[in-house]
């Protein structure tokens, strides 16, 4: 089997697809890219059993084929060339491969391809199509906040609510939650389920803003399609907890406050917090904001003040300056309104601009208990 294509072109789709190969892959062909080629069209995969993505380039083929390539060599290799066409010759009974280019020959030994694993199929599934810019949005605003626990895998990754008149994204940790809703987008039929962060991230860094994605799920899978790329994720398995539960309806104290100045205000303060705890103490009377976080082991401490608009009683909250700061990172707001109910009770955070028609969200913080 013998195959030309060009370097530049090859490179650039091994780049995307290179993500989802692992450095602990349980099985060793998993270390390879499939390359399967038909009508002069190569289809690379990438897979690490829980993930699978495909690409599709345009090749000159003699015949149809495939085959499985080191994925490390065959990407460090492409780097070092400059534009230009290269000469694939496949032996396919003992899988070697012989790469040519403008100055020179290698040699790399490949896998039968047939043992590389199956690509899923989406049996009994459902479609909707989702905008690029708003899906990229979507994840940007919302996986920051999903957890790490292995203990709890339903809260590593994205939950979405799909209905008839929106769709809703929700990540959670159990010390800060995000709830992003979007009423211009729906689906035909209710459905909700768990993606991994793993795709998604990958799925973020690939998709282009005016890219239509076609999103097909089922029970165990979903599959994301946009332009030429094809990325099927394995489902988390489980049921994610009652998120609207934990939001306080009733928040009578509302402060407003520029995000750039707040944002800076905590990031300076939160230096001399304690280390473990990361706790700030927010203390707001009036139109004043008192920040203030102190570390006893190393007699840090630091204060800040700054104005602000704020409508409720007196009030003493303190909070894991990290989470806040994760959340002032991602709103994309110039403004945002802090809305609260108890010193014990989690605190909202809501963008006041920045949003788009059909947009909502919300984020919420649990606070720490603060040592009079």
């Amino acid at each position: 089997m013998k195959f030309i294509v060009n370097s530049t072109a090859l490179l650039r789709e091994l780049q995307k697809l290179n993500g989802v190969t692992s450095s602990n892959n349980t099985l060793p062909i998993l270390d390879n890219f499939l390359l399967d080629i038909n009508s002069n069209n190569m289809t690379i995969i990438a897979s690490d059993l829980e993930t699978t993505m495909m690409s599709t380039i345009s090749v000159e083929a003699d015949v149809d084929g495939k085959i499985t390539i080191p994925a490390r060599i065959l990407i460090d290799t492409l780097k070092t060339f400059s534009n230009q066409p290269l000469t694939f010759i496949v032996n396919t009974e003992t899988f070697g491969i012989e790469m040519s280019s403008e100055m020179g020959n290698y040699k790399l030994a490949g896998q039968n391809a047939n043992e590389f694993p199956k690509t899923p199929k989406l049996n009994g599934s459902s479609t909707t199509t989702i905008k690029g810019d708003i899906l990229a949005n979507a994840i940007n605003k919302t996986l920051f906040a999903s957890g790490n626990d292995e203990l709890r895998p339903v809260m590593s990754g994205m939950f979405c609510e799909l209905s008839t008149e929106q769709i809703t994204f929700v990540a959670t940790d159990a010390h800060k939650l995000v709830r992003h809703t979007r009423t211009d987008i729906s689906s035909d039929k209710t459905a909700s389920f768990i993606v991994p962060k793993k795709p998604l991230t990958i799925l973020k860094n690939n998709i282009s803003d005016d890219a239509d994605i076609k999103l097909v799920f089922n029970d165990t899978n979903a599959l994301f399609t946009f332009n030429n790329i094809t990325i099927i994720c394995r489902l988390i398995d489980g049921k994610y907890p009652n998120y609207e539960a934990v939001i306080p309806k009733d928040n009578p104290n509302k402060l407003t406050i520029e995000t750039a100045s707040l944002l800076s205000s905590i990031k300076r303060v939160s230096i001399y917090a304690n280390k473990t705890t990361h706790q700030i103490r927010l203390k707001i009377a009036g139109s004043e904001l008192q920040i203030t976080s102190e570390d006893l082991d190393f007699a840090n401490k630091a204060e800040e003040r700054l104005s602000c608009q704020y409508e409720g009683t007196d009030m003493e909250i303190g909070f894991n300056s990290k989470f806040v700061i994760d959340m002032l990172n991602n709103i994309g707001a110039e403004q945002i309104s802090l809305e609260m109910s108890a010193p014990n009770r989690a605190g909202i955070i809501l963008p006041l601009d920045g949003l788009e028609e059909g947009e909502n969200t919300l984020m919420l913080v649990m606070p720490v208990m603060l040592n009079n």
